[in-house]
Parts: structure tokens; C-alpha cells; sequence
């Protein structure tokens, strides 16, 4: 992308608010249903928004000149930001050829990109654009040969990192998403034809790619007919996970292993104790308990209950959020929905876009506070009040 074109965007777009107006415009209803919606009232969702918003930032003053320094490192991996994408399950669906574009924007800045066990591509389809940093997210399968088989398969397509993901032991409801009408695989009824047919853009990438299926769950099971989408394939192929399955994948995976989904401190240090690499809290952004507390909330408790690098994610909406979440103890940051809504309003320039969003308001905000680097963030913090 040129300077131009660059200047341009973030004259029009100058917020992820604004990618994420646009998107709504571009993609049919129903897909925005299962990108935009959380559980229940969505009371987590809203939960995770007012929480981030009570952590205050105190601006320092008298430091002259200065360009604040954004890199970091993670698992022995320098990283330009503290930013990485995280896993959203049949991407493809949100917007044609997503997993392959949001793997190449990542791998175009050294950041990295976490494929979903239920992606709409193969891992051997996504690795060889994700470069050296390619995550692959696992929703633990019930039958060891099967997972054996996928992180084979993982490992093998260029896959690094493993993210164990502990918070969906079983499938929440997500109303709106189930009154949108969506089923697995995805079907188009008339009504979601209709919706179809006044989002021209995405339906010819629809029908240049085909129709999303989650093709790795796919290649393990015969299983005929539509489901919905709350209990897809997935569902009937995983296991809800116990320290025992969390012991063995460790003895069989040898790269990183990161535990996404955490929110109690005592879980973070046994995991710490049971050789986890890295502790991701994480409320799957309101998606799967609409009980339960913000995730910066619970934040503070799990950094100080574990030496392990700590990733966020759940609420982040922009680079004020990300150094939020910093300044409470977090090293590294994830955003999913951020970077579909990037692609739903601009294409695949729009993963770009997102990640320039997030940069320049990082820089912005870290001169306003006189935060020279990343490792400066807890010393601003004023208040969680």
C-alpha cells in the first residue's frame, strides 16, 4: 500500500468504529449476526467495554521529543507491536479468502496470525502465507489419533505455536446469531439468499472461493446434513478438556503451548506448574458466558499469579485499550473482530489498514502519557475505578 493510499484510508477510516460501520453496510445480515453478536443479553460483551473505559491513564509531562518505541518480545519472538491476531472460526465466512489474508498481513509485519481448528481453510492452506510467526488455535478433539493427526499436520504447514483453548467446554447460545438464520455448514435459504444478493462484493467472493465449510473438522467425519451453528462439526468431534488432556498434549506437542482462556488467578498458576508456555486471558469476548466478569478485571489477579508471559484479548477496540491492558499486567495483545471488520469494509487491504489504526493511536497515546516504551505502561496507571 503507498503513502498515499495509506493517508487516504485513515482520512475516511480513521477509527476501527468506522471499519466497523462499513462492514456492517457490506456483509449480509446473517454474517454479521455471527461476527458482531456475544450470549445471552450480551451483558459480558457490554461488561468488557465499560471496564476498559474505567482504566485510567495519567499523562506525564516535560519529556521533549520523542518517538515511543512499540516492540517487543514474546516466547523468544520479536515483535514490532504488542499485537497479534487471534482465532475467529470460518473467517472465510466473514469475508472470502480471509484466513490466507489475514495470514499475509501479519506475516508482512512480523506479527503473529492464529489459525482456528474451525477455519474455513486447511492448515496447509493458511501456513505458507502466516511466515515464522503462525499460531494454530486447537478445540481439543475426543479421539487422540485424530489430534495427533491435526498437530502433525499443523506442525508440517509451518505452524509454531499451539493455543490450547480451555473456555468453550460447551456450545453457547448466541441468540442473535441463531436468529440470523446461520447453520454449519452454511446454507443460503431465501431469506439469507436475499441478503445475500444486496452485498454484491461478498457474494462474488462467495462464489469465487464456494460457500465456507470448516474443512479441517470436515476431513475427519462424514457426518451429512446442516447443524446449527452454535453446535457445528466441531462439536461433535472435540472433547471438553481436563488437567489429565492438558498433560498429554503437552507431552506431545514440543513448541510453545499457550492456554487461551483463563480468568482465575489459581488456574494460571497451575498451568505455570504443568508447563504451559503462556497464559491468554480471555471471556471469548462475551461469545460463550454472559455472567461472568470483564476480562481487563481479571487481569491483574492472573498477572500476579504467574512468571509466564501473559496475552488479552475480549473488548479491544482500539491502541488507548491495547495500553490499557498493558499497563494492567499484560505482555502481549490479540484482537479477532477488529481485523474482520477491517476485511468486511476494505478487502484485504483492510488487515492493513487495522494494523495502522493500532499502531498510530499506540504512538499517539504513549506520547500523551510520556511512555517511552511498552515497559512503561504500568507506571502510568492511574486508576481501575
Amino acid at each position: 500500500m503507498t503513502n498515499v493510499a495509506r493517508m487516504t484510508l485513515h482520512s475516511r477510516y480513521p477509527a476501527i468504529s468506522d471499519l466497523k460501520a462499513r462492514a456492517r453496510r457490506r456483509i449480509p445480515h446473517f454474517v454479521w449476526e455471527y461476527l458482531d453478536s456475544a450470549t445471552g443479553v450480551e451483558a459480558t460483551q457490554r461488561r468488557n467495554r465499560e471496564a476498559l473505559d474505567r482504566v485510567l491513564l495519567n499523562p506525564s509531562i516535560l519529556h521533549g521529543e520523542f518517538e515511543p518505541n512499540l516492540s517487543t518480545t514474546l516466547l523468544g519472538k520479536k515483535h514490532p507491536l504488542p499485537v497479534g491476531i487471534a482465532p475467529v472460526g470460518m473467517s472465510g465466512l466473514i469475508w472470502p479468502g480471509a484466513e490466507q489474508m489475514l495470514a499475509r498481513a501479519a506475516a508482512k509485519e512480523g506479527l503473529p496470525y492464529t489459525l482456528s481448528t474451525v477455519a474455513s481453510q486447511l492448515p496447509e492452506d493458511v501456513g505458507p502465507h502466516a511466515g515464522e510467526h503462525a499460531w494454530f488455535q486447537l478445540y481439543p478433539p475426543r479421539d487422540p489419533e485424530i489430534r495427533d493427526d491435526i498437530l502433525t499436520r499443523a506442525k508440517a504447514a509451518g505452524f509454531t505455536t499451539l493455543v490450547l483453548t480451555v473456555d468453550v467446554p460447551v456450545a453457547s447460545r448466541r441468540e442473535r446469531q441463531t436468529r440470523g438464520g446461520l447453520t454449519n455448514p452454511p446454507k443460503l435459504t431465501p431469506r439469507l439468499a436475499m441478503q445475500s444478493a444486496q452485498c454484491p462484493a461478498w457474494l462474488n467472493g462467495i462464489r469465487k472461493t464456494g460457500m465456507p465449510r470448516m474443512r479441517l473438522m470436515d476431513s475427519y467425519s462424514d457426518i451429512k446434513g446442516a447443524l446449527p451453528s452454535t453446535q457445528h462439526i466441531g462439536y461433535l468431534l472435540r472433547t471438553s478438556p481436563d488437567w489429565d488432556y492438558f498433560k498429554s498434549l503437552r507431552k506431545v506437542w514440543d513448541g510453545p503451548l499457550i492456554v487461551k482462556g483463563v480468568g482465575r488467578p489459581h488456574d494460571a498458576a497451575r498451568l505455570t506448574d504443568e508447563g504451559a508456555d503462556a497464559i491468554w486471558v480471555s471471556n471469548h469476548a462475551g461469545r460463550q458466558f454472559d455472567g461472568g466478569p470483564a476480562t481487563i478485571e481479571v487481569l491483574p489477579g492472573v498477572r500476579a499469579a504467574t512468571t509466564l508471559p501473559v496475552i488479552f484479548d475480549s473488548g479491544i477496540e482500539g491502541g488507548l485499550d491495547i495500553l490499557r491492558a498493558l499497563a494492567l499486567g499484560a505482555d502481549f495483545v490479540m484482537l479477532g473482530r477488529a481485523f474482520h471488520y477491517g476485511l468486511a469494509a476494505l478487502g484485504e487491504p483492510g488487515a492493513a489498514h487495522v494494523i495502522d489504526i493500532l499502531r498510530q493511536d499506540m504512538i499517539s497515546n504513549m506520547g500523551q502519557i510520556g511512555a517511552q516504551t511498552l515497559k512503561d505502561m504500568p507506571d502510568c496507571l492511574r486508576s481501575t475505578q
